[in-house]
């Protein structure tokens, strides 16, 4: 039988990312551009 893993644990709030890490998942979100030809979904960098 699959395990669940419904415990909350008192740690999971905790998590403080570093500045550069913020910065980078931005400008990746600024940069992704998602496309959408006949149906399909392409997903491009413009860097």
């Amino acid at each position: 039988m699959a395990k669940l893993y419904t415990e909350k644990f008192s740690n999971s709030n905790t998590f403080k990312p570093k500045t550069e890490t913020i910065n980078f998942l931005l400008n990746y979100s600024k940069a992704l551009k998602v496309s959408v030809y006949k149906g399909l979904k392409f997903e491009s960098v413009m860097n």
